[in-house]
């Protein structure tokens, strides 16, 4: 009789390599590797073991092992003793049993082989045969069976761990070799050293704005998980019929978990901000008071305060940073119904803005507001701000964006942010919304009153010494910028729409589509260049150390998929200077064709030719021009963007294919066209009173400060997006910008600036 010992714990067993039979066979398997994992040197054969093998996961483990191996198992007599004698009689044998030990002969293993190799899971017949041909008791066949195939499991899992540990190595090498790199801090493009800082900051301001749009989300589609529930219908309509649902409802439902916000609280925070924007758009002294030095208007902060107390100590604190409050108004070239709607649709906005705002998102719709035009609507929403500079960092705004229908041909739109959501997100300079907007009042034939409030609280941040009085006054990011902008940019629209431009204004040009076609891609190409020059997460910028002490800095980016740029590696390099001349003159220089060759070192000294001259705005200086530069070697035509307000001008401009230009000026589209763009943003230095040096114009002596003037060129360095900069273009780009600044400065005496 013979009797099976089981382990009553079966993921307890003993390691396979400390069973005698099991230590013997993979012995031998290990011995013979080249001859494959089938191959046997030892004839170790178990009778006993349990009926089955259990697995895990699908995966055979053998949890009981026969008596012979184990050592622990009892032969038949023993048995019948521990009948008869109970407890005693097994104790008083135990020691005189020896394990006994069958092993196979080689004629038995080899045919047991033979059958593994086809069959590795024999079924009952296969093994009642092999034992009747080999001589064997089933039950022998079938453990001699079950231990084959855990002898080659556990060298596949060997195998497999050996092969894991060695991609662990591996990637803890490159992990301390990227650790390193870091610590070196050098450039991947053009091996100029920079700080660790820049180097692993990249895209970290994109991940940044992200944030608070991806929590929300999850979020989301946590709650839609948790309560929705397949029912008897199909898996597709249930799905869909739970995720209309959700989309049903505001996602700010779910942020009160998230910021311990409520979304009655935020109906309660936008209406009291649209009272306080109503009451300081229209009220007077004492809460704002005139400067007598600048003209400008300044807040009265100890008169707001009494006006709107904080609610809390935690706005108190929040007081002694720094604050930025300007009102300003202005006529717009637009109708009402539509500058509202660009208000509420993101990508309007940014379009509306493309020298103020370098990303902007909606992160939820809160309320979608009553009626087709939206009336009472509510949006949480991220920008970032910025100024056409690498020298003066962007800044990130979370706010809850409200508009509002006043009366008939009166509406409000109200920006504020919220502290329990400001305080939850992580950013490099926190900059909050006092109830900040714009007053909307229709007049009359497409024109709109707007009177434009911005109030902020922003975190000290160091400032280049140049930029300094025009960020510390509020100018930069202030109403007045806002407010010329938005002028500009509506007055470019109507002026593109319009059919009824003088002869005058549209030379060059024989049709509306043409027209239509190049102020687009002047567009285009101006946005582009915001885009590239400024402090933005888009872009890395390593300074470099030049003979002149001009501060140059440069990037580069890898475009391979834009259509509207030229494939491969392109480098931008961007300076800005002060200089003391009043932004007029600087605009006028800079646009003028006749004096192009003054400062165009690429013209190499040639005439320009115009060829066409569109309008976009009432000032003459708000056009686009096309031009013909005609050199020893070859004819180029340029595109030059010109565009100036109360607060800022740019001069842009781009070689273009002449052939494309001339399918663009027949009204083809104009978005196949490769352009990479080059210019100038020219901005008033932010201190009024300064005596003017250079003026054309005389009644500004006594009005204009100097100008800080940013100059900036994109260069196709590789038409390979995989190739790196090299020393040569860094210098060529870096002797570029010196040799023109060197040009303005001579044109405009003002060499010692």
């Amino acid at each position: 009789m013979v009797v099976e010992m089981s382990n009553p714990h079966p993921f307890r067993t003993k390691n396979f390599f400390e069973s005698p039979a099991l230590s013997l066979s993979l012995a031998g398997i290990f011995r013979n590797a080249g001859g494959g994992v089938g191959a046997s040197t030892s004839g170790v054969g178990v009778e006993e073991g349990d009926a089955e093998s259990v697995g895990c996961g699908g995966q055979e483990v053998a949890v009981e092992i026969s008596s012979e191996n184990t050592g622990t198992g009892k032969s038949e007599d023993d048995m019948c003793e521990l009948e008869e004698d109970g407890n005693e009689g097994c104790d008083t044998k135990k020691n005189k049993k020896r394990k006994k030990y069958h092993r196979h002969t080689a004629e038995q293993i080899k045919e047991m082989e033979g059958l593994y190799k086809d069959s590795p899971h024999p079924d009952e017949k296969q093994r009642q045969q092999l034992s009747k041909k080999l001589g064997l008791a089933p039950r022998q066949v079938k453990f001699w069976f079950q231990n084959r195939r855990t002898q080659i499991k556990a060298v596949q899992e060997r195998h497999e761990n050996s092969l894991l540990k060695s991609e662990m190595d591996k990637l803890r090498d490159e992990n301390l070799c990227m650790r390193e790199t870091i610590k070196k801090a050098c450039c991947p493009n053009c091996g100029f050293a920079t700080s660790s800082k820049d180097v692993s900051s990249t895209g970290e301001q994109q991940l940044r704005i992200e944030n608070a749009k991806l929590k929300a989300e999850i979020e989301k589609l946590q709650a839609a998980n948790g309560k929705h529930t397949i029912g008897p219908s199909s898996p597709s309509s249930s799905c869909s019929a739970g995720y209309d649902n959700q989309e049903s409802r505001t996602t700010f439902d779910y942020y009160n978990r998230i910021y311990g916000l409520e979304k009655s609280r935020i109906f309660e925070i936008v209406d009291q901000a649209m009272k306080e924007l109503i009451k300081m758009a229209t009220t007077g002294e004492p809460l704002w008071i005139q400067s007598v030095e600048t003209g400008r208007e300044i807040l009265n902060y100890d008169e707001y305060i009494r006006e709107f107390p904080p609610e809390n100590s935690d706005n108190k604190g929040r007081i002694r940073r720094s604050i930025e409050a300007s009102r300003e108004m202005g006529v717009i070239f637009i109708d009402l119904p539509r500058l509202v709607q660009s208000f509420m649709v993101v990508d309007q906005w940014k379009e509306m803005f493309p020298f103020m705002i370098s990303k902007a998102d909606t992160i939820d719709v809160i309320s979608s507001g009553e009626g087709a035009n939206r009336d009472g609507a509510i949006q949480f929403m991220v920008a970032e701000l910025q100024l056409l500079t690498p020298m003066v960092p962007t800044r990130e705004v979370y706010f809850i964006r409200h508009c509002k229908q006043l009366s008939a041909d009166r509406w409000a739109v109200v920006d504020v942010s919220i502290d329990s959501i400001e305080d939850n997100i992580e950013c490099s300079m926190k900059c909050r919304k006092q109830p900040s907007g714009c007053i909307i009042e229709d007049t009359s034939n497409g024109h709109c009153k707007v009177i434009w409030v911005e109030h902020l609280q922003c975190q000290r941040s160091t400032v280049h010494t140049m930029y300094r009085a025009i960020v510390n006054n509020g100018l930069a990011f202030g109403a007045k910028h806002w407010l010329a902008t938005l002028q500009i940019q509506c007055e470019r629209l109507v002026f593109c729409m319009a059919t009824n431009v003088p002869t005058k204004d549209s030379t060059g040009v024989a049709t509306l589509a043409g027209r239509k076609s190049i102020l687009n891609l002047a567009q285009r190409m101006t946005q582009s260049f915001c885009q590239a020059i400024s402090a933005s997460s888009f872009n890395t910028w390593t300074k470099l150390s030049t003979k002149g002490g001009d501060d140059i800095r440069i990037s580069s980016r890898k475009n391979l998929n834009d259509p509207g740029e030229p494939q491969g590696l392109i480098l931008c390099a961007v300076s800005s200077v002060w200089l003391p001349a009043s932004t007029h003159t600087l605009f006028d220089f800079l646009r003028d064709e006749a004096r192009r060759h003054e400062w165009d070192i690429m013209s190499e000294g040639s005439s320009i030719q115009s060829i066409a001259n569109l309008a976009k705005g009432q000032d003459r200086g708000n056009a686009v021009t096309i031009q013909a530069c005609q050199t020893k070697e070859s004819s180029t035509w340029i595109l030059q963007d010109s565009c100036t307000n109360a607060y800022e001008s740019m001069v842009v401009y781009a070689s273009a294919d002449i052939n494309s230009m001339q399918s663009v000026v027949t009204g083809c589209d104009s978005s196949h066209v490769q352009i990479l763009s080059s210019g100038f943003s020219i901005l008033s230095d932010g201190l009024e009173t300064r005596p003017l040096v250079i003026s054309s114009r005389a009644e500004e002596k006594s009005l204009d400060g100097g100008s800080l003037l940013t100059i900036a060129f994109q260069i196709l360095a590789n038409t390979s997006p995989t190739s790196k900069l090299t020393a040569e273009y860094v210098e060529g780009v870096n002797t570029l910008i010196s040799c023109t600044l060197q040009k303005i400065k001579t044109s405009l005496q003002c060499e010692d600036s």
